[in-house]
């Protein structure tokens, strides 16, 4: 390893516990909209230390103030993106818990685990995201359920989609994308296959800048839709903001 991506590294390590230890010590004093305010400002340095400039795509649409979004997945790097723009309660695979340090900040910020297969466990977090979207917050989550190599989209599973249709808001899809300098997709972000969380790090901290461009697409209302419907239309339009073939259902 490179003496600068050890020292980049070790920036990244003492940025995370000032951000643990901001959880620790300031956010159960303060409001929603505080600690709102303290994860943009705190993912926005992460992404700096990480080399990485997030940029909004030409033409994107305004966000809505309480929406469920969904994204398409491509890095660990993702929740932090849409953070550092629109903070969000995200819903991530329970595997994200077990990240050293990052997992932990994950559930501080108001991120949900879900386990795959675990019924009662959907039940229970579907009651929340209801809730949450019901109060005015904004809820987000990865349909696709997994990572998937850039130039690739997954089906979306459309389960939690109810939760948007059950508390009457709309969904808004958001489209990620990393480039490299020549605005191509960037070679070290991909997380997929056996790639370890610690790997990626290093890769992306050894690797050249990283450019996230977030395409923010049209708000897709819920009245009357279904499910599958609402995850068949959030798919088009992320695979078509994407340049990517749609995925079958």
């Amino acid at each position: 390893m490179k003496l600068s991506t050890i020292f980049r590294l070790v920036r990244v390590l003492l940025h995370v516990f000032k951000g643990m230890a901001i959880c620790a010590t300031v956010f159960p004093w303060i409001g929603p909209d505080q600690r709102n305010g303290h994860i943009r400002r705190w993912s926005t340095r992460l992404l700096a230390l990480c080399n990485v400039k997030v940029r909004m795509a030409p033409g994107s649409a305004p966000v809505l103030p309480c929406s469920m979004v969904v994204a398409n997945h491509v890095s660990w790097l993702d929740i932090f993106v849409v953070h550092s723009l629109y903070p969000s309660h995200f819903v991530a695979k329970a595997e994200i818990r077990s990240w050293p340090l990052a997992g932990w900040l994950a559930e501080k910020a108001g991120t949900v685990f879900i386990a795959r297969g675990n019924r009662k466990d959907l039940r229970h977090i579907f009651k929340g995201l209801v809730s949450s979207l019901e109060n005015g917050e904004r809820v987000a989550f990865f349909p696709e359920g997994t990572t998937a190599a850039q130039g690739n989209l997954l089906p979306f599973h459309a389960n939690l989609f109810e939760a948007a249709i059950d508390a009457k808001v709309p969904v808004q899809p958001f489209a990620l994308t990393y480039q490299d300098a020549s605005g191509g997709s960037h070679p070290s972000v991909d997380f997929i296959g056996e790639t370890s969380f610690a790997e990626s790090i290093v890769l992306i901290l050894n690797g050249p800048p990283v450019t996230a461009q977030l395409a923010i697409l049209p708000p897709l209302a819920t009245d009357g839709a279904h499910r599958r419907d609402l995850a068949e239309a959030s798919h088009k339009a992320v695979a078509h903001a994407l340049g990517v073939p749609a995925a079958a259902p």
